[in-house]
């Protein structure tokens, strides 16, 4: 039965990826449109405008699979300083300070930085047309 499901797991890790890019790309674009919800929007020239982009930009990226590894790295290292910028002065435990989703988005860009994009990429598309 484990031979059997694991050929479903590079498709299984491909929904992953596009389901993580997206809820960090609403992040992002929560941060600079406002959208989804009523927050008001951030100056781009600030920490959080820089955050928003990386979010936007990054979250897109890794979901379609382009540059993946590279936004997956940049995603990763935000979230990184985003906990302990944010979350770690009001305590160090996760569960303590709302720095789940942090240490979530950190860790799981990670694992995509180190295992590609994937299946149901444009990065996939990009490396068959350059071998053709």
């Amino acid at each position: 039965m484990n031979a059997s499901l694991s050929r479903y797991a590079p498709y299984i890790y491909a929904l992953l990826r596009i389901v993580v890019g997206v809820l960090f790309a609403l992040h992002g674009s929560q941060k600079l449109l406002g959208f989804p919800g009523d927050k008001p929007t951030v100056e781009l020239a600030s920490h959080m405008g820089v955050a928003g982009i990386i979010e936007l930009v990054g979250g897109l990226l890794v979901a379609v699979g382009l540059f993946a590894r590279v936004a997956a790295f940049l995603a990763s290292g935000e979230m990184a300083v985003a906990y302990f910028m944010a979350h770690v002065p009001q305590h160090p435990l996760p569960l303590l300070n709302s720095g789940e989703p942090a240490v979530l988005f950190c860790f799981v860009f990670l694992y995509i930085f180190f295992q590609g994009p994937g299946p149901w990429s444009l990065d996939s598309l990009r490396h068959r047309a350059g071998t053709a």
